[in-house]
């Protein structure tokens, strides 16, 4: 498939502007992921008092109430802090009342009476589709959520929940990231005007190890975490939510804005494959594909041996 040529514009400034959301979400966000308690807590607060305004959580991190608590105790309005939470794909959620009750579960965990973004984590072919969807769009009409959207579809899942919704498809959250292309889905997604927003863009801290987008950031005076996040939003239709908890990266990971990858250097960094382990471990690698095939017939000593 061709590849696209990226616009240098920030996302925000860059996408058709009939999708509300591109208006309303900061393209840089705070993930929670594998995040909880007081550790969770003191990273959001730390977030919001660095300028962030975009937090993203789930029901599955099990860290809402944590995001909750911190969003009401930091010194920014509840209205300008843009949130993200997302429902399990189990099959009991995603059924009408299984849905309702889902969505209302957080925001009782959350503390707020209403969400800006609510997405389905991922989908189980057991779902009820039109079910699923439908209570989204009646939570949509009575207020209690702003945009609905989905995580980790594919194109044929993503086409069908257009499809079977009532409102809009906001976004599509997926893992994106130098090493993990997304070349289709998201030209997909700039075609019919559904966000993209990228997962893992810094690879669990991988990409601060590598040469090419040092040399790059060296020009600018920024991290190779930097030159990653900075690679994202200036693609159109792209947002990305980048995970840490120390104060310094929290800070490091926002200060993106001030300065521009030429095309060139935005195709060098397409180009890059990643470390080998991450050829191999990534959702498309051997060893994870390996292990999809054989599953629990290959013996335990063996399934724990392998990354």
């Amino acid at each position: 498939m061709e590849r696209k040529q990226r616009d240098v514009a920030v996302v925000s400034e860059s996408v058709d502007e009939s999708n509300d959301l591109v208006t309303a979400v900061p393209p840089v966000g705070i993930g929670t992921f594998r995040t909880g308690g007081y550790e969770c807590f003191n990273a959001v607060v730390e977030s919001l008092e660095a300028g962030y305004r975009h937090v993203d959580t789930a029901m599955a991190y099990e860290n809402e109430a944590a995001v909750g608590r911190a969003i009401e105790a930091s010194t920014v309005d509840r209205e300008d802090v843009f949130v993200t939470t997302k429902v399990k794909g189990y099959p009991e959620f995603l059924t009408y009342e299984g849905m309702i009750g889902a969505v209302e579960g957080s925001l009782q965990r959350l503390g707020t009476d209403r969400i800006d973004l609510v997405l389905i984590h991922w989908w189980h072919p057991d779902g009820n589709m039109e079910g699923a969807f439908g209570a989204l769009s009646d939570l949509v009409k009575a207020g209690k959520i702003d945009h609905v959207g989905v995580s980790n579809f594919s194109i044929e899942q993503l086409a069908r929940a257009m499809d079977v919704s009532e409102v809009p498809i906001a976004t599509n959250q997926v893992q994106y990231n130098p090493y993990f292309h997304q070349d289709e889905m998201l030209s997909f997604c700039r075609d019919h005007d559904v966000l993209l927003t990228a997962y893992t863009p810094l690879v669990n801290g991988a990409v601060a190890d590598d040469e090419e987008l040092s040399r790059i950031g060296a020009g600018y005076g920024k991290s190779a975490a930097q030159v990653a996040i900075r690679w994202l939003v200036q693609q159109e239709g792209v947002v990305t939510i980048p995970k840490t908890t120390n104060p310094d990266r929290l800070r490091e990971n926002l200060d993106v804005f001030d300065f521009e990858l030429t095309n060139a250097e935005m195709d060098r960094i397409h180009d890059l494959e990643g470390p080998l382990w991450f050829r191999l471990t990534s959702d498309r690698g051997a060893i994870t594909r390996f292990r999809a095939a054989i599953g629990p017939y290959v013996p335990k000593r063996i399934r724990t041996a392998i990354p």
